[in-house]
C-alpha cells in the first residue's frame, strides 16, 4: 500500500465526506491557507487556526472526545510550533503579497465559480 503524502492529505476537496459527515467536511479546511510571504506577516492566531484545521482534517474530529482531547491539543500545539519554525526559516526574493489584493482576487474567483442562485418561485 502506498503512503499518502501530506499534500494529498490537505488537498482533499472540501466537499468530501469525512466519516459520513458531509457538513463537517465542508467546513473543515476553511482556515488552511497559504501563510508565507504576506504583508503583514501571518500572526500567531492565523497559524494556530491553520494548525487546528490541519489536525481536525487528519484526525477526522471537529471536536475530539474527552479521551482524545489531550492528544488533540498536543498535536495542535506541535503543528503550530512546526509551522512557525517553517515560516521563520523560509526565504524568497519575491515581494510579499498584499493581503487585501489577494482577498479581492479570491472573492472574484469565488463569485465566478459560484454565481448567486436564482430566487425560488413562490418564495
Amino acid at each position: 500500500m502506498e503512503r499518502a503524502s501530506i499534500a494529498n492529505l490537505i488537498t482533499v476537496p472540501s466537499h468530501a465526506s469525512v466519516g459520513g459527515n458531509e457538513r463537517m467536511a465542508r467546513n473543515m479546511c476553511r482556515n488552511i491557507r497559504t501563510l508565507y510571504n504576506f504583508q503583514p506577516p501571518s500572526n500567531d492566531e492565523e497559524i494556530h487556526a491553520s494548525a487546528l484545521q490541519f489536525v481536525r482534517k487528519l484526525s477526522g474530529f471537529a471536536r475530539p472526545s474527552k479521551a482524545n482531547q489531550q492528544a488533540f491539543t498536543r498535536a495542535v500545539e506541535q503543528v503550530t510550533q512546526a509551522t512557525r519554525e517553517l515560516l521563520d526559516s523560509l526565504v524568497t526574493d519575491a515581494p510579499p503579497h498584499d493581503r487585501e489584493v489577494e482577498a479581492a482576487k479570491a472573492r472574484a474567483r469565488a463569485a465566478s465559480r459560484f454565481p448567486p442562485s436564482q430566487p425560488r418561485r413562490g418564495a
